[in-house]
């Protein structure tokens, strides 16, 4: 049965859920980085969920495996910031599990995903 909307998919769910996790951790970054790697983040972490929802509702796999791919770049810029703020004392060690787990778990379903709208073309 095809998935109806993007709304259905879990993927999709989690990574909402992630940019929350993204702008709660961001709260507790200093104030003069609130334009700077803050920033990046928060727009990094938004595409993963927008990119998921505008590659589905494109209505196509090979659209949607593009927009999936897209998404997968835009996680990879979010860990590399992740890390750095990790690195600069951002993230206490609790939170940088906490993030790092979800980013790895909604890779490895945005991967699996790719891979299965590629196979479809």
């Amino acid at each position: 049965m095809p998935i109806e909307s993007y709304r259905s998919l879990l993927v999709w769910q989690k990574s909402v859920d992630f940019v929350v996790l993204v702008y709660r951790l961001l709260g507790r970054f200093p104030k003069n980085e609130q334009y700077g790697l803050s920033s990046q983040m928060q727009r990094a972490a938004v595409s993963i969920p927008s990119n998921i929802a505008e590659g589905k509702e494109r209505q196509s796999d090979r659209d949607f495996a593009r927009f999936i791919a897209i998404a997968l770049g835009s996680l990879a810029e979010l860990e590399t910031q992740l890390l750095i703020a990790q690195k600069l004392g951002y993230l206490d060690e609790f939170d940088w599990q906490e993030v790092t787990a979800q980013a790895d778990e909604i890779g490895k379903m945005l991967r699996s995903l790719h891979k299965k709208l590629s196979f479809s073309n």
